[in-house]
């Protein structure tokens, strides 16, 4: 069994405005954070046109960000993540092994006393958030998920197959801002909305659940090359358990993460932890161009070898005389 595996990621957004903007602030979580599960072994961040302004340090869920300040005038945005990471093996969970979700929800309920660390930080994650809002609709969804006395984590692993099984991934069915309950409603959206969602369901019912935005290693079909900028951003879904700690879930997949998984940031929501986002004064209507890449390392030197011979291959052809 393979302990980690090491990756590359290119993380480019480019904002084109149709009017200057004259001042802005960015908010950027494109730096991994380290946990039990990876680390973070190189991290670059190139910003054109350079800020007036740049603080890098902590959120308040302990993700590294950094804010941008851009005090003169310009009409283009350029933000150029280069990341490199180690994801370790994570250790196979027993779900079974898992406490009846009754006794997890009393565990986790206020009781007027102290609670332990983690408790206390598992907390947060209970409560509704700005996409995450807490309605009857969301526990009447995953009622039948909720039987009697069934491990907790078997519970989870019911709802994200539900999920997964009930709702179709169209990346044209919703935007950001889409209602959850229009989501549910529709049964279609991405991932953002599925792990929304799963959220909602947990923490509708007293359980609590957190976001985690990141990536996922694709695969390209047989006998194809991996091409750059064709990945995206992934999102999914860690719940708390007290025996055993944060356990992920992917309803997108239906999957426990893996070595195929890399964590960017986790907080309440999308909100919480988008990878760019800010305010700005002027700009008019905007659209950002993102490109992602997941390379695994291994793979780094036959992709650039590739990519050189199409960029010889091409000037080339741009040399030649043109047919007939």
């Amino acid at each position: 069994m393979t302990n980690s595996r090491r990756y590359q990621i290119l993380h480019d957004t480019h904002y084109r405005y149709a009017a200057p903007v004259s001042l802005a602030q960015q908010l950027a979580h494109l730096w991994p954070r380290d946990c039990a599960r990876q680390r973070c072994l190189f991290h670059e961040l190139e910003v054109l046109p350079a800020p007036s302004q740049r603080r890098d340090g902590l959120d308040v869920f302990g993700n590294p960000m950094s804010r941008l300040a851009f005090e003169r005038p310009h009409g283009e945005l350029r933000v150029n993540a280069r990341l490199q990471v180690e994801v370790l093996a994570r250790a196979a969970v027993d779900l079974g092994a898992s406490p009846p979700w009754e006794q997890v929800r009393e565990q986790l309920a206020y009781h007027g006393g102290a609670l332990d660390e983690e408790a206390l930080e598992a907390a947060r994650y209970r409560v509704e958030s700005p996409f995450v809002r807490l309605k009857q609709a969301f526990a009447d969804y995953a009622a039948d998920c909720f039987v009697p006395q069934r491990p907790y984590l078997q519970v989870v692993a019911r709802l994200m197959d539900k999920i997964f099984r009930e709702f179709t991934y169209d990346g044209e069915a919703t935007l950001v801002a889409t209602p959850l309950l229009e989501v549910l409603e529709q049964r279609r959206g991405v991932c953002q909305d599925f792990a929304h969602l799963m959220l909602a369901c947990l923490r509708a019912r007293g359980f609590a659940a957190r976001y985690v935005s990141g990536y996922l290693l694709t695969h390209p079909p047989a006998g194809q090359p991996r091409m750059l900028g064709a990945d995206a951003s992934h999102a999914w879904v860690s719940v708390y358990c007290p025996v055993l700690g944060w356990v992920d879930f992917d309803p997108t997949n239906n999957l426990l993460p893996d070595l195929e998984y890399i964590t960017l940031a986790w907080g309440r929501d999308f909100a919480d932890v988008s990878p760019l986002r800010g305010v700005i004064l002027g700009g008019g209507s905007h659209d950002p161009e993102v490109r992602v890449t997941v390379i695994p390392l291994d793979e780094l030197p036959l992709l650039q070898a590739q990519s050189q011979s199409q960029s010889q291959s091409q000037s080339q052809s741009q040399r030649s005389p043109a047919a007939g």
